[in-house]
């Protein structure tokens, strides 16, 4: 903790507008654990900070979710990933299918009233029917939230020596999209409440981030505590900077507003091919903001308007 209180002091924040708790883990550490980091927050939030919890089903038990509620937290997200328990196979999940379902009903019970629950498609086990069952399950939990994200292979993770994993099926997203009822805010989010934590990236706007192996950014700078745990705990700020300059920034404006509601000044765009995109519908505008009516587009638009 003292970590963190030192990290913390150095970026002197003032009040947050959320707090995010992460990533997928923090249910594995008993609840009063997090009294000191609450203590720590105290001063900077209040009812209207959103707090989030991550968490796993098979580790989030009923007295851990009582526990992060009554600490102060008003949001739980737990990595689901389906409800088909060959797949979560699959994917490396150590939870059932029951378990997820049970913790998401402890959550509701205990008081939350704000859940999100994730989803991966786009696997190679994947077909319109398993898709249909994992929406359809997980629509009839007290849910107000899904984050629905396609299998990525990245470098240096388990499923890097098996690229075959992933299915690269673009029909799968258009499916994701009209099976979820809740209304989508962004490329890969639903909901009938959007998390403010989220839209807080998508808008670029400044964000700290503590704790070993964390992202922070300060509006012009993105930085990067030591990731290396040992090293963390020795010094805690010897973090890493990457200055971005006014084109990286641009554009990262361009593809975070075109992959949400967010949308774009349209003065950050080229005007002949803005009016190009307009014309062929591809681009909607309201005031002096343009919005991507699709966002399964979004890269490209920030590409072809860069």
């Amino acid at each position: 903790m003292r970590q963190l209180r030192r990290e913390l002091e150095q970026k002197n924040p003032s009040k947050l507008q959320s707090v995010f708790i992460g990533g997928g883990t923090p249910s594995t550490i008993d609840a009063n654990l997090y009294e000191p980091l609450f203590e720590l927050l105290e001063p900077l939030v209040d009812k209207k900070t959103e707090i989030t919890f991550e968490a796993n089903p098979n580790s989030a038990s009923l007295d851990w979710l009582q526990g992060i509620k009554a600490l102060g937290a008003n949001r739980v997200s737990f990595g689901v990933q389906s409800f088909n328990e060959k797949k979560l196979k699959f994917l490396g999940r150590a939870h059932t299918p029951s378990q997820a379902i049970q913790a998401i009903e402890n959550a509701q019970k205990v008081g939350f009233t704000h859940i999100n629950l994730d989803i991966i498609y786009d696997t190679a086990m994947d077909t319109k029917e398993l898709l249909q069952y994992d929406i359809a399950q997980a629509l009839a939990l007290p849910i107000d939230h899904i984050s629905a994200y396609a299998l990525t292979i990245e470098e240096n993770t388990p499923f890097a020596k098996s690229p075959q994993a992933a299915a690269n099926k673009e029909e799968f997203g258009y499916l994701i999209k009209e099976l979820i009822t809740l209304p989508q805010y962004e490329v890969s989010n639903f909901g009938s409440y959007r998390c403010r934590h989220n839209i807080g990236y998508w808008e670029l706007r400044p964000y700290i981030g503590i704790g070993c192996g964390a992202v922070g950014f300060d509006g012009k700078n993105r930085y990067y505590p030591c990731s290396d745990l040992h090293a963390y705990i020795q010094n805690p700020l010897a973090i890493q900077n990457e200055r971005l300059n006014s084109q990286e920034l641009r554009l990262e404006r361009l593809f975070l507003g075109f992959r949400s509601i967010v949308g774009v000044e349209r003065s950050l765009c080229d005007e002949k091919k803005v009016q190009i995109l307009l014309n062929e519908g591809k681009l909607l505008q309201k005031g002096d903001r343009l919005y991507n009516p699709n966002f399964f587009l979004a890269d490209e638009l920030a590409l072809y308007l860069s």
